[in-house]
């Protein structure tokens, strides 16, 4: 409503939508063809995903569509089963979104680490890039010039005035010049037909059986995680450049309600477009729902009522565009020299390992799973090694105390055991824990199998200093572990 009085940010609002929209069109049709759809598939999705999540989302301003990710998930569907099982796989995968909205899986968001989602940035920016390589290749050679001309235009003209977004000035201008001149250059019409109605409501004509739910489900499961993983992460990302934050849990269950709009509407289904997305955020400048909902209004508007016009947009003019978002989303201080030089080891790695993972299975979802468990592991071994272990006889050597300082759980407690000198000590033994923390089950056992060592030499061992839940949970799991094993 505020954006609505403003005159200024209305007018940005709207022409962000306007240039989404147009660099949403060729996106959407080259989804749809290695999902194996017709083109109107994924403008239909485009469009239904943009105008519910504007509705209905967390993240203002975020930009929704069919996207690759889904478009690999939901491909063997369409293979196989045909049409009507993807449109039922989408409508499937929606309601679990809904439902692990609803419980809460967004808040799982803060495990992931910043060098994860500093690969998560670059990698996306890699895979914007390149998927713009096919439209370079075997082309007329005008095309090389007018992606240049579009470069310069995107980089110079705010320069001068940001009252119009420079994506769109490099389209239009583009747009103008090889239909006044008549180029032949390739266009948004060469990527497939574009449709001619609106989408209207349809039931997947399929059966409503156990053995289509058996054929369904693990492909809506892989949806559904793919989708609100890469939505989460871009929403995350967009509260970083905004400055503001975002509803996560709305987010989570607006994704859902989305893809099952799209599926009864003969969508393919989607999630947020990060590339999209940066292009409506930090290139154009838009910040509210309005551009959000207006991307899909004028993508439909534009496919069904100006489909001529679209149609002979070069695809050199969307080339630059991404090209540009691509350059701006890369996190180019992660990579730099002082950056690399001053950063742990380690974290450049998981940022290392995300990207190529990544790139190489062209799934953010992949990438953003193996960071967080490579994050973890490295983690938890440089915690491991932050135990330590003091031995103190008393003075008439009749007792010992092992005081133990750090964080003990399953990797830091393997090596405990060894800290101890079983046959040297005297019969009374002090474990002081006062300083050290019980995480887990592996340390209580651990514990167990110490006490058993004392035990088979006759000496007696006493573990003091434990508090609250360390307490709680040596109490309650403390002889119960088979035997300290």
């Amino acid at each position: 409503m505020q954006a609505l009085r403003d005159p200024r940010r209305l007018r940005i609002e709207v022409l962000a939508g306007l240039v989404v929209a147009l660099a949403l069109i060729p996106e959407a049709i080259s989804f749809s063809i290695i999902a194996g759809v017709d083109p109107r598939v994924g403008l239909f999705a485009a469009f239904t995903m943009a105008v519910t999540t504007a509705v209905v989302g967390g993240r203002p301003a975020m930009i929704s569509a069919a996207t690759g990710a889904i478009a690999l998930v939901v491909a063997p569907v369409v293979r196989e089963q045909g049409l009507d099982y993807l449109l039922a796989t989408v409508v499937l995968g929606g309601l679990l979104q809904v439902a692990l909205g609803l419980l809460g899986v967004a808040r799982l968001m803060r495990f992931i680490p910043r060098s994860v989602m500093v690969g998560f940035v670059n990698a996306l920016a890699i895979l914007i890039f390149t998927s713009q390589v096919p439209y370079l290749l075997g082309v007329p050679w005008l095309v090389y010039p007018l992606v240049a001309v579009g470069l310069a235009a995107i980089v110079l003209l705010p320069r001068l005035t940001t009252a119009v977004p420079a994506p769109l000035v490099a389209i239009v201008a583009l747009t103008a010049f090889t239909v006044v001149a008549a180029v032949s250059v390739p266009t948004v019409g060469d990527q497939g037909e574009l449709p001619d109605t609106l989408p209207s409501f349809l039931l997947p004509d399929v059966p409503f059986t156990l053995e289509t739910l058996r054929i369904i489900a693990p492909y809506a499961i892989a949806l559904a995680l793919v989708g609100l993983l890469e939505s989460l992460m871009t929403a995350k990302l967009v509260d970083t450049i905004t400055d503001t934050r975002s509803r996560k849990k709305r987010e989570a269950w607006g994704q859902g309600v989305a893809n099952v709009v799209t599926g009864f509407t003969g969508g393919m289904g989607g999630c947020a477009m990060i590339g999209q997305t940066m292009i409506n955020v930090r290139s154009s400048g838009a910040r509210t729902r309005i551009s959000t909902f207006l991307a899909g209004a004028f993508l439909i508007t534009l496919v069904v009522a100006l489909g001529d016009v679209v149609s002979v947009i070069p695809m050199a003019a969307l080339v630059a565009v991404m090209i540009m978002v691509s350059v701006g989303t890369f996190d180019w201080h992660s990579v730099a020299p002082s950056t690399l030089r001053r950063m742990p080891r380690s974290e450049t790695a998981v940022m290392l390992v995300t990207v190529a993972v990544t790139v190489a299975t062209h799934n953010l979802a992949y990438g953003v799973i193996v960071g967080v468990v490579v994050a973890m592991a490295l983690f938890a071994r440089r915690v491991a090694h932050l135990v330590d272990v003091e031995r103190r006889v008393s003075a008439d050597a009749a007792s010992v105390t092992y005081v133990v300082r750090g964080q003990l759980f399953f990797a830091s407690s393997n090596d405990l055991a060894d800290q101890f000198r079983y046959g040297a000590d005297p019969a009374s033994v002090v474990i002081d824990l006062s300083q050290a923390h019980v995480w887990d089950a592996s340390t209580v056992a651990t514990l167990d199998a110490i006490s058993a060592r004392y035990a088979d030499r006759d000496k007696d061992v006493r573990i003091e200093g434990l508090a609250g839940h360390s307490a709680q949970r040596h109490e309650r799991l403390a002889g119960h572990l088979g035997g300290g094993h």
